[in-house]
């Protein structure tokens, strides 16, 4: 039978402003990339504080080009996380790369000293996941990139508009500099155009090459053909690949990028209902939020202290679920998917492993009424009670 959520995990929040543009996109008889792409862009390089910006379909398609950008050679190796979504790993293996997986800290994100111990004389980039929409600690992973010359590309997928020490990622800071940071507009994602990315690079030639490469690597886009004055001229300066935005897809980023400082402070006060209410129970573990950073939260994450993890995580989600409160786990560990468990064991990273046994998402979206708030919490606040089991210590915490 199938279940009837009476809070779904997630609802996009499309408004009116959205769906003008839209219509407005399809009546120009632009549709592809153009006008809207361009402002697209240009709005949010100067929202989160960027010298360059790049729209593409997907955070894949520029955490790969960003990667290829690289320059990576037979061997050279990308150190990242075990607990991402597969993207992350997919793209530095398109890219020639060989991925290298550190293990994470407390948060589920990347730790610096988990880096530290994984170079090698063949690492050549450090891959940091800001996982959920809490920023890694970047300013250890950029020491510790300029102390052996390694470049970093961000995957901030879910850390619009985070922040890390007062500047939002993407943007310039004082404390360090990545060489690329690539973001997600998927559905579920804090700013959606239903597909899409945006890529942002301090470093204009690896813009240049990015765009190039973003459109079979050719020399100029559809638009820029119409508006030169040598309209039907092009060069193909390497072989590229098609993942460019369109301007259907940006129409509802720009509406989306204008409400992000409202749907991120709906979030915040989501999340701090949830700890309040969840903070009292021993078997527990609620997210946290470091004074130096701003949490984007693209996620709740809850985590269950408990000994027969992941069964006794499994049955809280079954719970839930019954109740029709949509719920999720974030994220299935790297070395446990086929095609990756032979290359990596996941006892290699035990923090990783604990952290995904014992995790699971709440609804965590603009637009959720008091009443599906109130729900939420008192189906959690039954199951930590129906499914109490002797508690143990998580490990990583």
């Amino acid at each position: 039978m199938e279940t009837v959520w009476t809070v779904p995990y997630h609802v996009p929040s499309i408004g009116k402003e959205e769906i003008d543009e839209v219509t407005d996109t399809l009546r120009s008889g632009w549709l592809t990339t153009g006008p809207k792409v361009r402002q697209f862009e240009e709005e949010f390089r100067t929202f989160v504080g960027a010298p360059n910006a790049l729209a593409l379909n997907s955070c894949t398609a520029a955490l790969h080009l960003a990667l290829v950008a690289m320059n990576l050679e037979p061997g050279d190796e990308v150190i990242t996380t075990p607990l991402t979504f597969c993207a992350t790993i997919n793209a530095i293996v398109h890219a020639g790369g060989v991925p290298v997986l550190a293990d994470v800290d407390a948060d589920g994100n990347l730790d610096p000293a988990g880096v530290a111990d994984a170079l090698s004389p063949r690492t050549r980039v450090v891959l940091p996941v800001h996982f959920a929409g809490l920023p890694c600690d970047m300013q250890a992973i950029w020491a510790i990139a300029r102390r052996h010359g390694l470049r970093v590309i961000e995957d901030a997928a879910h850390a619009m508009p985070a922040s890390f020490r007062g500047v939002r990622i993407g943007g310039q800071s004082p404390w360090g500099e990545s060489d690329a940071v690539a973001f997600s507009f998927y559905a579920t994602k804090c700013l959606t155009t239903g597909e899409g990315g945006m890529l942002t690079t301090p470093n204009a030639s690896v813009h240049s090459r990015c765009k190039s490469l973003s459109l079979h690597g050719i020399s100029a886009d559809a638009w820029m053909r119409y508006a030169d004055t040598r309209r039907w001229f092009y060069e193909v300066r390497e072989c590229g690949f098609k993942c460019n935005m369109s301007d259907i897809q940006a129409a509802i980023g720009i509406h989306q990028l204008h409400r992000q400082i409202d749907f991120c402070e709906q979030r915040a006060a989501i999340a701090a209902r949830y700890t309040d209410a969840f903070s009292r129970f021993d078997d527990v573990i609620v997210p946290r939020s470091p004074v130096d950073r701003s949490h984007a939260w693209h996620l709740y994450v809850l985590r269950l202290r408990r000994e027969n993890l992941p069964e006794a995580r499994d049955a809280f989600l079954n719970t839930l679920h019954r109740e029709g409160v949509g719920a999720s786990v974030h994220f299935i560990p790297i070395p446990l998917h086929p095609f990756y468990s032979g290359r990596f064991p996941l006892a290699a990273w035990p923090c990783a492993r604990a952290f995904y046994e014992s995790a699971l998402s709440l609804p965590i979206y603009p637009g959720m009424t008091e009443r599906q708030l109130d729900v939420v919490i008192s189906t959690v606040e039954r199951a930590i009670t129906s499914v109490r089991l002797p508690l143990f210590a998580v490990a990583g915490r």
